[in-house]
């Protein structure tokens, strides 16, 4: 033990100490010198922070893309012009007719008339117009002579569907004409009759309608008629405003029907309101 103490003693006594601290100095001093040299570098310039793009405009959908090119804010406030003329238009009046071809021979002028009508119509200057229309046929004294009856009652009921062309002319003013098909229903009676069953019919009794082969029935049918008959229609009408859609109307027509030789010919003549 004393022999180990005295050979350190004798490492120290050689010079190995102090060489080991001036190692140690020299360290210290090479990292005195790197955190000098840190410490006099300049900072690093802070970088600005990125600035956000803004985001592109989300198209709008393509209805309101037209509908803002179709349309200006001007265009949007203006209120919609109204339609010139309505959907459906009614109409009723009533007046009195004149009777013409055979018609005429047994049938006096200045019976009755009555008419209705609705129109469904398709611009200010068209349209399809139905009308169901009455015409009393009070027959002349020469007819009832013919018939050899002290009185009769006649008329006639129409069904007429026709295309109507309006003519406005001003505000307030304008005309219209109708032409078309038309069916008829021709019906009468007799008081009573002095004609011999059997008889030969003539020109009254082959209008009025009931000669079978060219005699009156034996059974004494020929009393009352009933018959129906196809034709035409054609006329026209001038119309005045009164107060906003409802205007004041006159009109003229010509109707006619026909079945198997027999014939029925009348021209009411009507007035009324039409709205």
């Amino acid at each position: 033990m004393i022999q180990k103490f005295a050979a350190v003693c004798q490492c120290h006594k050689n010079g190995i100490v102090p060489a080991i601290m001036l190692m140690i100095a020299m360290l210290a001093g090479t990292a005195t010198l790197e955190a000098q040299e840190t410490s006099t570098q300049p900072p690093a310039p802070a970088q600005p922070p990125a600035q956000q793009q803004p985001a592109p405009p989300t198209p709008a959908p393509a209805s309101q893309q037209s509908s803002s090119q179709e349309a200006t804010p001007e265009e949007t406030m203006r209120p919609a012009k109204p339609k010139a003329y309505k959907n459906w238009t009614f109409n009723v009046g009533g007046g009195a007719n004149m009777t013409s071809g055979t018609t005429q021979k047994f049938v006096r002028s200045g019976g009755g008339t009555g008419d209705a009508g609705v129109a469904r119509n398709f611009s200010q200057y068209f349209g399809f117009r139905a009308d169901f229309q009455y015409d009393n046929l009070p027959l002349r004294q020469s007819g009832l002579n013919a018939a050899q009856a002290p009185g009769a009652s006649s008329q006639v009921y129409a069904v007429m569907v026709n295309p109507i062309i309006n003519i406005p002319a001003t505000k307030d003013w304008g005309g219209y004409i109708v032409f078309g098909p038309g069916f008829m229903h021709r019906s009468g009676k007799l008081d009573s009759s002095t004609a011999v069953a059997g008889s030969s019919c003539d020109p009254f009794f082959l209008w009025w309608g009931p000669c079978n082969a060219g005699g009156l029935p034996v059974s004494r049918d020929f009393l009352k008629s009933n018959q129906n008959e196809f034709g035409f229609d054609f006329g026209g009408g001038i119309t005045r405003r009164i107060r906003g859609s409802m205007q004041f109307y006159a009109e003229i027509r010509l109707v006619h029907g026909s079945h198997d030789s027999r014939t029925t010919d009348v021209r009411p003549i009507t007035v009324g309101l039409r709205w």
